[in-house]
């Protein structure tokens, strides 16, 4: 369950449905699998959007210390079983805006969370954790589609890391999305939506 062999998964998948370059969307860990995706599969790619990405971690000390935390984790997630690790998990400061949602929507995730498996989640983090990716931050300059970042305001650190990231990447644009976290799309669905429209068909008018 590496990022490598995910993506080579992933592009595999893609060459079979389409002709062609696609659109690409990922959020979070899916943010990060899809730059990697754009990186090494350029032809795949005809624009690229990221909510809540990051290009991983620079050092190998980072990623050293994330892998170890990771691995601990997995443990304890196999250890002390699914309902456990989701209410850890629903704590973290990273998803504290998601007290805001309404309650039927809260439980609509709660509920997606239940539906994964404790070996799952485990090899997720030992295989794509954050700390298993290399460092993407090197080759942001090699990306020609159109990108799209969204990351939401109350989300400081990815605010920060979605600046930096823009500055770097040619032919990118920056949406920092007003009173959202890290789940844009669960807290303001109607803005999220906007601003992917108006994206994709800014660039269509680009390419003509």
């Amino acid at each position: 369950m590496t990022i490598e062999e995910t993506a080579a998964d992933l592009a595999a998948l893609c060459a079979s449905l389409a002709g062609g370059p696609l659109d690409v969307l990922g959020y979070s860990m899916g943010g990060r699998l899809a730059l990697y995706f754009a990186l090494a599969y350029p032809h795949l790619v005809r624009r690229l959007i990221l909510e809540s990405a990051s290009p991983g971690l620079e050092s190998e000390k980072e990623r050293q210390i994330r892998c170890a935390a990771d691995e601990a984790l997995a443990d304890k997630i196999e250890q002390d079983g699914l309902t456990a690790f989701i209410g850890y998990w629903e704590a973290l400061p990273l998803f504290t805006s998601q007290a805001r949602l309404p309650e039927t929507a809260q439980k609509a995730l709660r509920t997606q969370r239940m539906q994964n498996s404790t070996a799952g989640l485990a090899a997720s983090l030992r295989g794509m954790g954050t700390g298993r990716q290399p460092s993407l931050w090197p080759r942001l300059g090699e990306l020609q589609a159109p990108v799209l970042l969204l990351t939401g305001e109350l989300d400081d650190k990815f605010v920060r890391t979605n600046t930096r990231m823009a500055a770097l990447l040619p032919g990118s644009q920056l949406e920092i999305i007003p009173g959202a976290g890290h789940t844009i799309h669960l807290e303001k669905p109607t803005e999220f939506r906007r601003r992917l429209r108006t994206f994709l068909k800014g660039s269509e008018r680009e390419g003509e």
